[in-house]
This record gives structure tokens, sequence and C-alpha cells, in this order.
């Protein structure tokens, strides 16, 4: 018993000596990505709140992918600096990426709408728009919905629904 965890023990350690500098080297590298992420969220975070507020989600949505996407890059980096193999990895975060885009492409579509939306500004808040035969005064427009009130209702339009169908400006509201 007692050779078997010497014989363990002086493995580990032969690895630990030659995989040693590899995978310190590797946590730098996530390290400086990690840090690389919180500073490039917030930079854009505080471009954010330098915006106009009908900007400032799409900015925001911005800042946490970029933070997201350093993040991931610097962790297969290290990874693989520290002798990981990472093809299998990638290939299964392009096919879980495929898998998940295709199954919520409505929500992300509904983003999309918003983002454009949000960025060319056919309509604003507090006008009174008609999309589909529904007209009313905008509430609000995010990412996912324009909001519109009417009759002393409250209608959630799907951004790719006023995307996608005519818009109606019946009068602009107060600036």
């Amino acid at each position: 018993m007692t050779n078997d965890v010497s014989f363990l023990l002086v493995r580990l350690e032969a690895v630990a000596r030659h995989r040693g500098p590899q995978v310190l080297t590797g946590l730098a590298i996530f390290g400086a990505f990690w840090i690389a992420g919180r500073a490039t969220a917030s930079l854009i975070q505080g471009a954010a709140a330098r915006t106009s507020e009908d900007k400032r989600d799409v900015v925001l949505l911005l800042g946490r992918t970029a933070r997201v996407a350093i993040v991931i890059v610097g962790a297969i980096m290290a990874l693989s600096n520290m002798g990981i193999n990472v093809n299998a990895l990638i290939t299964g975060l392009g096919l879980s990426g495929f898998a998940l885009g295709f199954a919520l492409r409505d929500a992300l579509s509904n983003v999309l709408a918003g983002v454009l939306i949000i960025m060319y500004r056919p309509f604003k808040r507090n006008d009174i728009i008609n999309i589909t035969a529904i007209e009313g005064r905008v509430i609000s427009i995010d990412l996912r919905y324009t909001i519109l009130e009417a009759d002393q209702k409250t209608y959630l339009i799907p951004n790719t629904t006023v995307f996608n169908n005519t818009i109606t400006v019946v009068r602009r509201g107060a600036a």
C-alpha cells in the first residue's frame, strides 16, 4: 500500500514538474483575458451612460456579448496552452451554438429586430402608431417587444411583427 502511494506521489511530482509551467502560463493567459473582458465591458458601460436612453440597451447588450466572447476565447487559448486538445471543444461549441440558434431563432429574430428598431428609430416613445390594426401610444421599445397602450389595454407586439409589417405613425408624441 505504501509503495502505491509513494509511486503515485512520484508520478504526480513528475507530471507537475513537466506540466507546471504550461499550467501556470495557461492560468496567466486566462487571467489576462478575464481582465480584458471586464475592462471592455466597463468601457462599453461608460459609453452606454453617455448614449441616448433609446440606444443604451443595445450598447449594454454589445458590452455583455463582448465580455463573454473575450472570456471564451481566453479559456480556449489557455486550455490549448496547457496541452489540452481543444478541437473537440471547439467543435462541440460550434454544434451547440448551431442547435441553440436554431431552437431560439424566434427569440433571436425578435432581439435583432429590436436592435434595428432602436437603431433606425422609425417611431419613438409617446408616438401614436398603427401596426397590424392595433393603434396605440408607444410606451416602450425593448429588445423583445414594442409595447403599445390603447383603450386602457397594453399590447406587447413582438419586434419581428413590428419590423416585418407596415407601421403608420399617426401622430408624433412630445419630444
